[in-house]
């Protein structure tokens, strides 16, 4: 009862803070650039009329995709239903969660075109098709050579923040948000520095409140879902600054963060 309703608010405040950042469309200089370029269509100049047909491959798409969903989260839950493999060494290997997404999700995306009968031409030359997958190219870069960087460089990453957090408990944290800057996880930041907050003494619901802190991964443009969102954006809105660091996900990131710490304390204090 404390992380769910403190991330709840912090992802309310972090969405006020930036709904009146930026200009309007007509107004935005880089989606007015595309329209005159014909990158896009002004959306304002084109209706879209649905027919009761599309509204049905429609239906049919989403209940086949919250099928996958279910498929995921049973194999999830229950590791025994993943297949397994016995190795050349004699070693048993089971089939981990990114396998079976990737799986069940390609099989998904399968299923939708020949149930829905969807033109593979037509969706291939989609701005959504294209889109998703200049997402995906920079997702395998991007994303791949900070984690291999990081990866490659974690001993020393990890033996410096565990120093400073030994001298300075109160910044655990930072040091919580700074780990989970070079890990790309929450689950390996936790399970990296949680033990040291413990062994330091910090009370069991300081860290709960502190929970929010391991969702940094925002702050360097290079996490799969930032770079798919940029990707997504046709109108060019959602971007990386001149600085890297200057991006669209920065201040809703930070304010989400900070905001969902304050709360936390505040419930652990007062309830």
């Amino acid at each position: 009862m404390i992380c769910i309703p403190s991330t709840l608010i912090g992802v309310i405040v972090g969405a006020f803070a930036v709904r009146f950042i930026g200009v309007d469309l007509e107004k935005d200089s880089e989606y007015q650039r595309r329209v005159s370029d014909g990158i896009l269509k002004n959306e304002k100049q084109t209706t879209y009329e649905i027919s009761a047909k599309e509204n049905q491959k429609a239906l049919i798409s989403v209940i086949i995709f919250l099928i996958g969903v279910l498929l995921i989260v049973i194999f999830g839950s229950i590791p025994s239903l993943r297949p397994s493999f016995v190795l050349t060494d004699g070693t048993s290997y089971r089939l981990g969660m990114t396998e079976i997404i990737e799986i069940v999700m390609m099989s998904i995306a399968g299923l939708m075109l020949i149930f829905t009968k969807t033109n593979v031409d037509k969706a291939v030359k989609g701005s959504v098709f294209i889109a998703g997958m200049q997402a995906v190219i920079a997702i395998f870069g991007i994303a791949w050579m900070g984690d291999t960087f990081f990866n490659g460089n974690i001993e020393f990453f990890k033996t410096h923040i565990e120093h400073i957090v030994t001298d300075y408990p109160f910044l655990f944290a930072i040091a919580l948000f700074v780990m989970s800057i070079l890990l790309f996880s929450q689950a390996a930041t936790v399970r990296t520095l949680y033990p040291l907050g413990i062994a330091l003494g910090i009370p069991p619901l300081a860290l709960v409140a502190m929970f929010p802190a391991v969702n940094g991964y925002f702050f360097i443009p290079n996490y799969p879902t930032v770079v798919a969102a940029i990707s997504f954006d046709r109108t060019g809105t959602t971007r990386i600054g001149k600085y890297v660091l200057n991006h669209s996900f920065q201040l809703p990131g930070f304010v989400a963060t900070i905001v969902s710490i304050a709360v936390g304390y505040f419930l652990i204090l007062f309830f």
